[in-house]
């Protein structure tokens, strides 16, 4: 029995598959079905859910990287009939690393997070990373210290605000879509290369609007105002706050994306690229590819707009969603799957 102030815990699949019946006025009660082909239906629509996060993210990267070269919405599509794969950059390599250190360590460790990294990095240096992550990786080596107090050194003592820690969230939004320490995860994650507090906070809003987009069922009516009021809530600088609190007006005003690009930001910097990604997946929830080409093809950052729009809509609307032929064509399509995979499955 729940009175109306508590909540009791269900587990995320039950939870999904149960009915709230009023037994007397302000209490209720919780029946979950024994009903284990539904079950298991809600089971496979959730690891869709798992599999959309991951290869979306992946692809929005891939793309937004082509999309450098084809502004233009028939250009892409065309490069992208064209290309016989597409290629990821450091946003997906450093996005597989997280998943890999989650899935050893079964949560945040900043040393073998960082050590995965750098494994990562000295493997694949070509993949396109900034100076941030070889840099601290070469202080770690050298200095002996620690991933995170190399971090902090980074740009005069004041860390990165970039975007990179925003970008490789989505294993961490799916795996921890219900776990409390959600937020506590995705900034201890980012202060690993991003010691600023921006870039920690908007690694920790676009892990909970990954995490709230796995959670939303793509088949009910989108709740904008609840979404919108999450995300400010979630962020604890004034520089996203002020954003994110621009997404909802511009989304009412249904202003032009281009529009919108302008006065959210596109840049490298968290806070000026992140708020116009969450604007792409909420101007177009009902379509990744609408969701994408609106991330990418106005300006900016593309790979990484690509990548952070990407993970939000995959998540909602699941793998399913996602043009097969893109999905065909993706670069370690399978490891990133099997990753996606094996994060379900520690649920």
């Amino acid at each position: 029995m729940i009175g109306p102030l508590c909540r009791t815990f269900v587990p995320p699949l039950l939870r999904h598959n149960a009915r709230c019946e009023i037994i007397s006025p302000g209490f209720r009660f919780i029946v979950i079905p024994h009903d284990t082909e539904k079950r298991g239906q809600l089971d496979m629509e959730l690891k869709e859910k798992f599999l959309g996060g991951m290869v979306g993210s992946a692809l929005g990267d891939a793309i937004g990287e082509v999309a450098f070269r084809f502004c233009e919405e028939q250009d892409l599509l065309g490069a992208i009939d064209q290309i016989e794969t597409l290629v990821y950059t450091d946003d997906t390599a450093m996005a597989i690393g997280l998943a890999e250190s989650l899935l050893e360590k079964g949560g945040i460790d900043p040393e073998h997070l960082g050590d995965t990294f750098c494994k990562n990095f000295n493997r694949e240096p070509w993949r396109g990373y900034a100076s941030g992550p070889p840099t601290i990786f070469s202080l770690v080596r050298h200095e002996g210290i620690s991933y995170v107090e190399a971090a902090r050194r980074l740009f005069g003592g004041s860390g990165s605000l970039g975007n990179g820690a925003a970008m490789r969230i989505a294993p961490l939004g799916l795996l921890f879509h219900e776990s409390p320490d959600l937020d506590k995860a995705a900034r201890a994650s980012a202060e690993v290369t991003h010691a600023h507090p921006v870039g920690k906070d908007g690694a920790a809003v676009e892990a909970w609007a990954i995490a709230r987009a796995v959670e939303l069922d793509p088949v009910q009516e989108f709740p904008y105002a609840e979404f919108t009021k999450g995300l400010v809530n979630v962020s604890r600088t004034s520089e996203i706050q002020e954003k994110l609190r621009l997404v909802e007006p511009l989304l009412r005003e249904n202003a032009p994306p281009r529009h919108a690009a302008d006065v959210l930001g596109r840049s490298v910097a968290v806070d000026e690229s992140l708020p116009f990604a969450i604007y792409s997946f909420l101007k177009n929830p009902q379509s990744f590819e609408e969701c994408l080409f609106c991330a990418v093809l106005n300006g900016g950052d593309r790979d990484t707009l690509g990548a952070m729009a990407g993970a939000i809509s995959g998540a909602y609307l699941g793998i399913n969603a996602i043009p097969g032929v893109w999905r065909g064509k993706l670069e370690n399509r399978a490891r990133i799957e099997g990753l996606a995979s094996s994060l379900f499955e520690r649920l």
